[in-house]
């Protein structure tokens, strides 16, 4: 991964400046204000920072360019997020945001990758597969495709399986006068009606909780708020949201 290049992302890496820690104070209280420019400002501003951070994936197949966007997103979060009032520097915070964002897309949109020696199985399988139904006129079972070419039933189910595209659940099996099945109208839970009464169960949990303990447990987990941001919302201490919290979650638990 070449990060000495003059360009990535359109972005002229040899002209990007860097911020001092009160510049980027100042521009941090103009953007939570609401000043855009600021905002802009500060992004471009930090734009060294994001590569500093894409340096420790150096060797990876991942597009320079795609990394390098989506460490601007992490950046943007952590432009967005990060608290003036604590006396903590803006990098020490956004490092591991830009850091998180890109291990986040690593893990989430990497291309699974299958072994030459699973693809050769799984190609060996197929053909055997072939030739019996050419001289049987019939589909053959797993075992016998295994038996066939003197490997494992798992192996063989398990290479099948590495080299088969994914099939989306959306995908329509059968279509009649606008009414369409889907694949996951076919796929079954034996859990559904346990599913469902937990849902209600815990419905009813959270609409005995007071108001404020409601409000908490939104913030938290529907916003994605941390302890800190939430106690900052709604005029009350950190350890307070802390208890409050715990409490709620306590007599939900004892209800279920």
């Amino acid at each position: 991964m070449q990060y000495n290049k003059v360009e990535i992302s359109g972005v002229n890496t040899n002209t990007l400046r860097i911020m001092t820690e009160s510049e980027k104070h100042d521009l941090l209280i103009k953007a939570h204000a609401g000043d855009k420019k600021a905002r802009e400002e500060l992004i471009k501003g930090n734009l060294r920072l994001v590569l500093s951070v894409l340096q420790k994936f150096t060797g990876r197949s991942d597009s320079p360019d795609d990394l390098f966007q989506v460490g601007v997103i992490g950046l943007i979060k952590a432009i967005d997020n990060f608290d003036t009032s604590l006396d903590v520097r803006f990098s020490t915070y956004a490092v591991p945001m830009v850091m998180g964002e890109v291990k986040r897309y690593m893990r989430d949109f990497r291309p699974l990758r299958v072994s030459r020696s699973m693809r050769d199985l799984a190609y060996k399988a197929m053909q055997a597969k072939e030739k019996y139904i050419a001289d049987h006129q019939k589909e053959p079972t797993v075992e016998e495709i295994a038996k066939l070419i003197g490997e494992k039933r798992t192996d063989v189910v398990t290479a099948l399986e590495s080299v088969t595209e994914p099939i989306s659940l959306f995908e329509p099996v059968y279509s009649d006068a606008g009414d369409t099945l889907y694949i996951m109208d076919q796929v079954g839970d034996s859990y559904d009606d346990k599913s469902w009464l937990d849902e209600l169960t815990v419905k009813e949990a959270i609409s005995n909780l007071l108001p404020r303990e409601k409000n908490i447990l939104y913030l938290r987990f529907f916003k994605g708020k941390t302890q800190v941001e939430v106690a900052k919302e709604i005029g009350i201490s950190q350890a307070q949201v802390s208890r409050l919290e715990k409490s709620a979650l306590d007599r939900i638990k004892s209800q279920l």
